[in-house]
């Protein structure tokens, strides 16, 4: 019997529906076999390599220790001596952050390209010029026997976790598919000399200079380049101390917030050294032993960047084909060194780099050529100072730990718990007789040589001022009747001086209150630029009609420089087109490369004094620029003026060079974007590129209670709870508390002697 025309659809229908039945089955059984799959390399690649971080390990040490993690995952290591701490302390800084440590080492040795391929090549082209590796093994074999030991303990504890964990390497390995080489003392010298580099590379600004006065007035372009503002308060990154006097708490407050590039992870690493005679907390550098910023029991230090000139271009009458040059009326033979830099997925580079007696020739245009000198350079001696500034009980103590230290030339700024403040510079900065360094010298003449390097005792020193405040945010601290010539690419004065009227403004300052400080953002010089256009506007014609509402927004701003508001984007772009204008009148061409950190102040010094000679109706000048923002930012941010926000131009994202890249979940291995309040002349100074690497505040009347926060986290596994863990405090403007003595410990790593 055939079945009948209305049972067919059914029957249709029926095998439609177990036909679908079946291909869901396989759907759920294929998605569940990918999600398996999933967590199986989840597991392999992204939760096996998370640390040990309890139970019982054994390591060639001299007796048991432990390695005790705090709420945060900071590692407080107890060990019984301090060799074995420093061991520990290269242990657990390549549990935390492995993979970090060797991109570090490679972007200062210039070996990125070797795993991330061409496009890293003009990266590692720059550091390889400055022969930083061959630096840095100089350095090495110049090394004081303590200090090498020191070294030489935390290198072999990097490398037994990595003998110990090949199975288990970080995920970003398997991902660039590459192993670790064996961890060196020159390479933590190398990550040394990479903090050098990015603190205290001059040289492009004496082409710049240079380039702007080939087609400019040189009396004009001279006032762009101002050494100082004037009103730097004495003595001269944020780094203050108070005198207990001025504490609620009767003990002197420390606090401190380095400004550096941000990354994913820090290049801190927050760590707790105890042995006998060591019991030191604080922020180490990644793949650097010792603590670099924090307290013991008896002092605490922090430290900004002296910007200090410490590097010098000569021309050089150099033959590019045999390497003969001249110095002082004869020849000289520079020295040819070869560099081959492996480049993934492309043929090797090589780099042939001349080395004068000046150094190496880093720059070439028409004929011309540079070469570089730099205090790094001079590895006729070198110290590593940090485990006896780690060490130090009082101020004698730490100024002798400083005398050691070659640089980068910093700021120290100090404070201890018998109610001493003090200020210190230290590093080498050379001495120049009949140059500025502002430019680039005549190599050949052999007139311009350094005449050695400024004497510490000479150097800016404070202790326990009258004031009871020390200041100290990148400005200059040479007083006006210096002895020796200065020169450096200084800040104006705009942070450190809103940090002395707060700090001024009352006593009784709790350590907390310090935080508030860190974050504040009011720019004078933004609101000065801001007031001088609005005056601008009321003294002219006002024939158009066009800048009335940017004009009221400026008139009723009061200088804070908040993600929220339109004001601050539309002063910034205000800045921009003011500086355009008065630059490209210095040096007609020229308006776009001038670039130099103390020229806000120079800027607002020539808006006062408004001379002449630069232009006949400063009024017009800055209505024009004004009207320059305006359409900038129109096209920014759309034509409804009060509508715009601050932050949206201002934005932040902090990315893991490897992860952030992954599909699907890179996203959520990054911060950001965010908006961000703040600019370059406020105290919580911020870009798309650089702000506060750490805060801390240390209190002397309660060492449990010093604050202490990082952008991301102790962490760079991450799948770790610490890999961004502190991005919401650090963005709130809040800080956790650093556990000195009472630390709440959530685990315990027991490490035995190997063999016992």
């Amino acid at each position: 019997m055939q079945p009948s025309r209305r049972s067919r659809p059914r029957r249709l229908q029926y095998n439609l529906g177990v036909l679908l039945k079946k291909i869901l089955r396989y759907f759920n059984i294929l998605a569940a076999i990918v999600a398996v799959a999933a967590l199986l390399l989840l597991y392999w690649y992204g939760w096996r390599p998370l640390p040990q971080t309890s139970g019982t390990v054994q390591a060639p040490i001299s007796a048991a220790a432990t390695i005790a993690r705090d709420r945060q995952g900071i590692p407080h290591i107890t060990a019984a001596s301090v060799e074995d701490a420093l061991f520990l302390q290269g242990f657990v800084t390549a549990q935390d952050r492995l993979w970090q440590m060797d991109a570090l080492r490679r972007l200062a040795g210039g070996a990125l390209a070797e795993i991330f391929g061409p496009q890293a090549l003009e990266s590692d082209l720059a550091a390889r010029r400055l022969r930083l590796r061959k630096l840095a093994q100089q350095q090495y074999a110049v090394l004081p026997v303590a200090d090498r030991r020191a070294l030489d303990a935390y290198v072999r504890g990097v490398n037994y976790f990595v003998s110990t964990n090949r199975d288990r390497l970080p995920v970003e390995f398997r991902l660039l598919g590459y192993e670790p080489r064996p961890w060196s003392g020159v390479d933590s010298l190398l990550i040394g000399l990479h903090m050098f580099r990015v603190l205290t590379s001059t040289w492009e600004l004496e082409r710049q200079k240079m380039r702007l006065l080939e087609t400019g007035d040189r009396a004009l372009v001279e006032r762009l380049y101002p050494l100082r503002s004037g009103l730097e308060p004495a003595p001269g990154s944020n780094g203050w101390a108070l005198a207990g006097r001025l504490a609620a708490t009767g003990k002197p407050i420390l606090a401190g917030d380095p400004h550096l590039e941000y990354s994913l992870p820090s290049i801190w690493h927050p760590v707790h050294l105890r042995a006998p005679g060591l019991d030191v907390i604080g922020a180490a550098i990644t793949g650097v032993p010792c603590v670099i910023i924090g307290h013991n029991r008896d002092i605490a230090w922090t430290m900004t960047n002296l910007q200090y000139d410490v590097q010098d271009l000569y021309e050089e009458k150099l033959d590019p084909q045999t390497g003969r040059y001249l110095f002082a009326g004869r020849v000289e033979q520079a020295q040819l060194e070869t560099e081959v830099i492996p480049v993934r997925g492309a043929p090797s580079f090589e780099l042939k780099i001349w080395v004068t007696r000046h150094g190496p020739v880093v720059a070439e245009e028409k004929g011309r050529y540079w070469a570089v000198r730099w205090t790094a350079a001079d590895t006729t001696s070198y110290g590593f100072p940090f485990l006896d500034i780690n060490r130090a009980r009082n101020w004698s103590e730490f100024r002798a730990a400083l005398a050691r230290f070659v640089g980068p030339a910093q700021n120290f700024v100090y404070a201890d718990r018998e109610g001493h403040i003090g200020y210190q510079v230290a590093g080498r900065l050379p001495i120049r007789k009949t140059h500025r360094g502002d430019l680039p010298a005549d190599g050949s003449s052999g007139q311009h040589e350094w005449q050695g390097y400024i004497p510490f005792e000479d150097l800016p020193s404070v202790f326990d001022p009258p004031s009871g405040i020390i200041v100290t945010a990148n400005q200059n601290p040479f007083p006006t009747n210096y002895p020796y010539p200065v020169n450096g690419s200084f800040a104006p004065h705009y942070r450190a001086a809103q940090i002395r009227a707060l700090l001024s403004a009352r006593s009784g300052w709790r350590p907390e209150e310090m935080l508030a400080i860190q974050k504040d953002v009011y720019s004078a010089f933004h609101h000065a630029l801001a007031r001088a256009a609005v005056a601008a506007w009321d003294r002219s014609a006002k024939g158009d009609a066009g800048p009335a509402d940017a004009i009221e927004i400026l008139r009723t701003w009061n200088g804070q420089m908040e993600k929220d508001q339109a004001a601050p984007l539309l002063a910034v772009l205000l800045e921009s087109h003011f500086r355009k204008a008065v630059v490209e009148r210095a040096s007609p061409g020229n308006s776009l490369i001038y670039r130099f950190e103390i020229a806000p102040a120079a800027l607002e010094q020539l808006l006062r004094e408004r001379p002449g000679e630069w232009f006949a109706d400063w009024d017009e000048v800055l209505l024009k620029a004004l009207s320059g923002a305006l359409e900038e930012g129109r096209r920014m941010q759309g034509r409804e003026v009060r509508r715009w926000r601050w932050g949206y131009a201002n934005r932040l994202v902090i990315a893991h060079p490897v992860l952030s890249r992954l599909p699907l979940i890179g996203k959520y291995l990054r911060v950001g974007p965010v908006p961000m309040s703040g600019a370059t002349t406020t105290v919580k100074q911020t870009t798309t590129r650089i702000g506060p690497s750490l805060r801390t505040v240390v209190d002397f009347a309660d060492l449990d209670g010093t604050w202490f926060v990082l952008p991301t986290g102790v962490s760079g596994h991450p799948l770790s709870g610490h890999f961004k863990d502190q991005w919401e405090d650090y963005y709130a403007g809040r800080a956790r508390r650093l556990e000195f003595d009472r630390i709440e410990t959530r685990r315990v790593l027991r490490v035995e002697p190997a063999g016992g």
